[in-house]
């Protein structure tokens, strides 16, 4: 077994090859070449829980498990809120072939699953983008935004005025060109925004449909299971909605689930899964449609990257075998 760190990971891989491994994966998972159990969540107490992820591809040929905690509060701590390891399997003989880190292995796949579906649906010329979150997943959104779009302005909202300046502070100093405001008010966030992008640990609405305008595209990935969520009722009936998987919209986003219940929207306004607009199904209607991509995070997502990451260790020599 290769073990890989999250040194390892940071170097095996970057943005620009994660985008691509996931757009590949998700073409694969709405054809049909994947088993992808729902995720199961065990509460930890308070407010957290751990993640059992198991599933299969059959492109490339792997299948594993994700085990992660997710703990809000970590960042605080200045730790990830989402630790654990990722174990992969080769498929001829059933051995346990990699164990690596899943933090931040699940912030890049699932900035990159972002980045695939705005490069799918947003419109070309997008250049102005709003964070709404400051945490980890803001960061690597940056990237992965910067990396399809020709993102010239990025405004930052947080809770905390403070948190919001020093991420636009940052991220002026890393990207030179790149002009940033910063603010604690969502609504004004979204005024004039190309691209949103909801990465909070919110369990209650940061994103209000009232608030949107015609064109924009928005990346929702903050809430994963049922109980939270970072939109309101308006939201969904005004977007054209996307999804990663859609057994895991309609079981694990509140705002679908709840939503579908009400009879705010009926099943058909669900446009389905990325893959499925990638492999040639319907996507954007027009430059003024609002498009919404409900990101909830599947195993396919980090069984691909694994493999790309693993392959890459084999032949780069990095990270530490081991004998079990």
């Amino acid at each position: 077994m290769r073990i890989l760190s999250n040194a390892d990971i940071a170097a095996l891989l970057p943005m620009e090859q994660a985008i691509e491994v996931i757009e590949t994966t998700m073409r694969s998972v709405s054809r049909g070449a994947a088993e992808l159990p729902l995720r199961h969540v065990v509460p930890v107490g308070g407010a957290n829980m751990m993640g059992v992820m198991s599933g299969s591809l059959g492109e490339p040929m792997c299948f594993g498990v994700k085990l992660v905690s997710l703990f809000p509060e970590n960042p605080k701590k200045g730790l990830s809120g989402h630790r654990g390891a990722v174990v992969l399997f080769e498929s001829e003989t059933g051995g346990a072939v990699a164990m690596m880190d899943a933090g931040l292995l699940t912030a890049i796949r699932t900035a990159a699953a972002s980045a695939v579906a705005t490069r799918a649906l947003a419109r070309s010329e997008a250049a102005r983008l709003t964070l709404i979150g400051t945490g980890e997943q803001a960061e690597h959104h940056l990237t992965a935004m910067l990396a399809v779009r020709p993102i010239t302005h990025l405004h930052v909202v947080g809770r905390r005025a403070e948190a919001a300046e020093a991420f636009a502070t940052h991220a002026a100093s890393r990207h030179p060109g790149l002009t940033t405001t910063h603010g604690t008010d969502a609504q004004a966030g979204v005024r004039g925004a190309d691209i949103l992008c909801t990465v909070t640990n919110s369990a209650t609405p940061v994103l209000q449909g009232a608030w949107l305008e015609p064109g924009q595209h928005l990346n929702i990935v903050g809430a994963s299971v049922a109980s939270k969520r970072e939109l309101d009722d308006a939201v969904i009936p005004r977007a054209e909605v996307f999804c990663d998987y859609l057994p895991s919209l309609m079981a694990q986003a509140g705002e679908v689930v709840e939503g579908l219940k009400a009879g705010l929207f009926a099943p058909e306004h669900l446009k389905g899964e990325i893959g499925a607009h990638l492999n040639g199904g319907p996507g954007r209607s027009g430059p003024e449609a609002i498009t919404l991509y409900r990101s909830l995070g599947i195993v396919a997502q980090d069984l691909a990257v694994a493999h790309h990451a693993l392959a890459r260790a084999e032949r780069e020599g990095r990270g530490t075998e081991v004998s079990l």
